[in-house]
């Protein structure tokens, strides 16, 4: 039976605090800073690690509404000696976003742009600012910020140019360096000033005026004269040089250009409070062409053939990230557009039109493939297949992270860069190196800048493997600085590569690194450890030859890691996608809240380190992981979104079994775990029961009971249920294909016109409908509150109950996604040996599914209307919708489906007291406007009751089921036909 673990008594592996009194730290923030204090364990514990292979837990974060709070901040820190690291979207992969400090946060409030000016081609930020936000600000314009690395949706501008980042892109307009104007910074001593170019006269003048920021630029000239011929000499001259400071940039003939110095610092030497940057033209026209080469060396060896036709963007990609996107499943649409080969150079061209990019795109085509050993080649005509063939080549890291069958792999060496020209070479001698060490790693990445990007599956775990993973590195910069290039081209060195940042500069350039530094930080009290000084890449591991973490008995399986919960707790790989703000469903209480651990990664982060067991050590009755899991709607978007499939609605429900094991839940557990019980005790006089749920009293003490929020309207139970009705109905002669019509919970006690409507359309097309005669339930409200030895024994008795069915191969039709998704999701992880389990999953099919599948002729007749159709988080996520989209297009409707994400409804959360408030906020950012705005004529389809329900709550339209408009299309034909026989 499952139950908590036994916590072990272990010293903590976070290194001390450098600060003597936190408490006093914390209790002067709070009285000095308009802005967010948190000192606790598991806000700690949220920001001890990023994207990368290391942990460190914080002193303490500040989330700081406002710049000035920023400056107090680090005026509170220096008074008591405290380190300070800043931190945007928290996606570093080197390690330079962990660190024993205080961490500021600025993604939640100062994420503004506080100027766009078209015409000087600038744009001013705050450090807090998501790079789409401001690229879509700038297209209205026709204008762009270059570089656009893939985490684009939800990076921060700060943290672009504390790395120094890049992406596809930075073929046209450079890295972050490149497009960098002006910085506004802040030193750790309480300086603050612009730093921008200033050669000459400006430099003199700002050196006369003295005062510290006259210091700074005097040492800053000093430094370089004294280091010049050495920088000249050895920083390599290739578009990706990242590693290392930006010394190269105070060379006179570089402009003596202080901001652009500071740019990939890593927050090691100044916080920026803002910056003033560069756009470009962003071509309205794109055309993408794909060239398949035998294999990824010989694509790489023609990269500089296809540079010479001036791409926009030139990507490249190996069989093996193809073969782990296969295994994963990871957009096998995506990959089957793809011309034949083993290696493929992704080209893109830009144009004032789709015209001039795809004449651009052809005599590129037509170059390349007239030469001797001419690769495969495809020009992409169809916008949507480009953009299907850029996310297959931007799942890279979630392709590659958790591949089935094989082992975890891990960054450290994700981004080394050489000139381009030498890159087929350097991919053959670092593939050998591979082989020498029996590591795996598909390689991909920015070719047409000599970047490339892979995942090797290192042992982080034992003391050897770990020797050989720091080995492995050693050897790796040497290979890649006899190439002549960059131990990184893209994430920065942090705690990764900072160690053999000699064996790429030399001792002199290292040396100068660490001077200047000390020209901004004296102290040694920004983000120290990263760069200058650094830890060695084998220190601070997240996992390391100590990790231990506790092997509870499970009530799921998680077959798809091993059978292992610890596993599944690895799968976040911080890359951040749950922090979009826009697009996709992950993670809708994160996009009201903008809470780190309100998202998917937040989430993750604090069930490792519940598992750890230092900075949290409650185990399973941890709050601080009770309490972000509280805003879960368990919509399961991140299973469908997160590139890893992070599964965090099955996570929810397996914390909050073991947390409430031999306790009381909450009472609103009670109301809505066992709904279908108390529907249909409801069922026997449901008049008497909607006249008291509409009373005032008596409804007031109903949702006091059930813990239902006062603005929520009791839902109306209806007048008799469809198995009711359906036991009154004659046999059907019919005598078609048998299907078993679900009649789950909410459609029969609630909406059962909708059921009533669904086996109208399956009789039409040709079909003998089954209906339960008994009490049939799922149990999909359960898993809502972790009531999972509930869930068990409700399936239990379905799989019992069914046998015959299930086992002579009688498809399930299921209307409501939800319920669809515990036969074909929750069951086979709760019982995933059980083979008439698997049986039940494989024949649970949606109305759209078993229409398309099993009746590919049924043509419903035309409606010819307009509609908005939003798509349950469910069906989206585990399930198709394949199936409604050949259906719409059958019926002829004129459809726009809403890029609306979660309702918001999610079952009881949208009901509960303490949730109904971001309930109804999450359906605000989309759903609810649109549907307020859609002209009275269009339908309304939403197929999930939760989602009808929302919209009927907060809107004055009713939302309808697929099943009603097909039957509706049905009606319409018998009315015409009637009239017409009439007449």
């Amino acid at each position: 039976m499952p139950a908590a673990w036994a916590l072990r008594e272990r010293p903590p592996d976070a290194a001390p605090s450098p600060v003597r009194d936190p408490q006093a730290l914390e209790r002067e923030l709070r009285d000095s800073v308009d802005g967010e204090v948190r000192f606790d364990a598991g806000s700690r514990a949220l920001y001890a690690t990023d994207g990368s292979n290391y942990r460190q837990v914080p002193i303490g974060v500040v989330v700081p509404r406002t710049i000035d709070a920023v400056v107090a901040t680090v005026a509170a820190c220096r008074r008591h000696d405290a380190p300070v690291l800043p931190r945007g979207g928290g996606t570093s992969l080197a390690g330079q976003c962990c660190n024993v400090a205080v961490v500021i946060d600025f993604s939640k409030y100062l994420d503004r742009i506080v100027e766009l000016d078209p015409a000087r081609r600038i744009a001013r930020v705050e450090p807090g600012c998501v790079l789409d936000s401001l690229r879509d600000a700038a297209e209205v314009h026709h204008l762009t910020f270059a570089p656009d690395p893939s985490t684009h949706t939800h990076n921060t501008l700060g943290g672009m140019i504390g790395n120094n980042s890049c992406g596809v892109h930075s073929v046209m307009g450079g890295k972050t360096v490149d497009n960098v104007l002006e910085l506004d910074v802040l030193t750790y001593d309480g300086v603050r000033f612009t730093a921008k170019a200033a050669n000459g006269p400006e430099q003199d003048r700002i050196i006369e005026a003295g005062g510290r920021r006259g210091e700074i630029y005097r040492r800053l000239r000093t430094l370089r004269d004294r280091y010049a011929t050495h920088i000249r000499a050895r920083y390599p001259s290739i578009p990706r040089r990242v590693s290392g400071y930006n010394l190269d940039d105070l060379l006179p003939e570089n402009g003596f250009d202080v901001a652009r110095a500071l740019v990939g610092t890593e927050g090691t030497c100044v916080i920026v409070l803002g910056a003033t940057l560069r756009l470009v033209d962003s071509p309205p026209g794109r055309s993408l062409v794909v060239f398949g080469y035998p294999d990824v060396f010989s694509a790489a060896d023609h990269v500089t053939d296809i540079l010479a036709h001036g791409p926009i963007g030139l990507e490249g990609v190996d069989d093996r990230l193809i073969d782990d996107m296969r295994a994963v499943g990871l957009h096998p649409a995506s990959v089957d557009l793809l011309p034949t080969g083993g290696g493929w150079l992704l080209a893109e061209f830009g144009g004032r039109d789709r015209t001039e990019s795809h004449a651009k795109a052809r005599a590129c085509m037509d170059a390349i493939t007239r030469a001797p050993h001419a690769p495969t080649a495809k020009l992409y005509d169809d916008a949507h297949e480009e953009r299907m063939i850029w996310t297959a080549r931007a799942a890279g890291l979630g392709a590659t992270a958790h591949v089935p069958n094989k082992a975890i792999t891990w960054e450290g060496w994700e981004d080394a860069a050489v000139p381009p020209a030498r890159l087929g070479d350097y991919l053959r001698d670092f593939r050998a190196l591979l082989d020498r060490y029996h590591y795996q790693g598909d390689l991909y990445g920015h070719f047409g800048q000599g970047c490339v990007h892979t995942r090797i599956d290192f042992d982080l775990e034992t003391h050897d493997g770990i020797a050989t993973f720091h080995r492995f590195l050693g050897d790796a910069a040497d290979l890649v600085v006899r190439y002549g290039g960059s131990l990184s081209g893209e994430h920065g060195d942090g705690q990764s590569k900072a160690e053999f940042l000699p064996k790429m500069f030399g001792e002199e350039l290292v040396r100068a690194f660490g001077e200047f530094k000390a020209i901004f930080d004296p102290a040694g009290r920004m983000n120290p450890g990263k760069i200058v000084d650094p830890y060695r890449p084998d220190e601070n591991l997240r996992l390391g030859d100590g990790y231990e973490p506790a092997q509870p008995v499970t009530f799921f399986k998680y077959p798809q890691d091993a059978g292992v919960f610890t596993r599944a707790a690895l799968r976040c790989v911080g890359v951040g996608n749950c922090r979009q703000h826009h697009h996709q469903t992950m993670c809708p209480s994160y996009r009201v809240t903008r809470e780190e651990r309100h998202s998917t990664r937040g989430r993750a982060r604090l069930l490792f380190e519940m598992l750890r067991g230092d900075a949290l050590a409650d185990g399973w009755r941890d709050d601080h992981v009770r309490e972000a899991l509280d805003l879960c709607l368990a919509c399961k978007g991140c299973k469908g979104d997160c590139p890893v499939h992070v599964d965090m609605a099955t996570y929810k429900a397996e914390f909050l079994a073991h947390y409430y094991a031999g306790r009381l839940r909450p009472r609103e557990a009670y109301a809505f775990g066992y709904v279908d019980r108390w529907s249909r005790i409801a069922a026997i006089a449901p008049r008497a029961v909607n006249a008291l749920a509409g009373a005032a009293w008596p409804a007031a003490l109903a949702r006091r009971i059930a813990g239902i929020a006062p603005a929520r309207r009791i839902p109306r139970f209806a007048a008799r249920t469809f198995q009711r009705d359906c036991a009154r109905r004659a046999p059907s002669l019919r005598r078609g294909d048998a299907v078993l019509l679900w009649p789950d919970t909410f459609n029969n006690h609630f909406h059962p016109h909708v059921l009533h409507a669904a086996r109208d359309v399956l009789e039409a097309a040709g079909f003998d409908v089954a209906v339960p005669s008994f009490h049939v339930c799922c149990g999909r409200p359960l898993y809502d509150f972790g009531m999972l030895r509930q869930a068990q024994r409700y399936l239990r008795r379905v799989l019992q109950r069914f046998a015959t069915e299930i086992d002579a191969g009688l498809p399930f039709v299921v209307l409501e996604p939800a319920c669809a998704a515990v036969f074909r999701d929750e069951m086979p992880n709760l019982f995933p040996g059980d083979e008439r389990a698997k049986r039940l999953a494989r024949q649970t099919l949606l109305l759209g599914e078993f229409l398309t599948q099993r009746a590919p002729t049924f043509s419903p007749p035309r409606l010819p209307e307009r509609a908005v159709v939003h798509r349950h988080c469910h069906q989206k996520a585990v399930l198709t919708t394949d199936g409604d989209d050949a259906l719409l297009d059958k019926l002829g409707l004129r459809y726009d489906v809403l890029d609306s994400g979660c309702c918001g409804m999610a079952g009881s959360f949208g009901f509960a007291g303490a949730t109904a408030a971001v309930s109804v906020a999450i359906g605000e950012q989309v759903l609810l406007p649109a549907v307020r705005d859609a002209p009275a004529d269009c339908l309304v389809i939403a197929d999930g009751y939760s989602c009808r329900e929302q919209i009927a709550q907060c809107t004055p339209r009713r939302a309808v089921h697929m099943a009603e408009v097909l039957a509706r299309a049905l009606t319409d034909q018998e009315n015409r036909h009637s009239s017409r026989h009439h007449r």
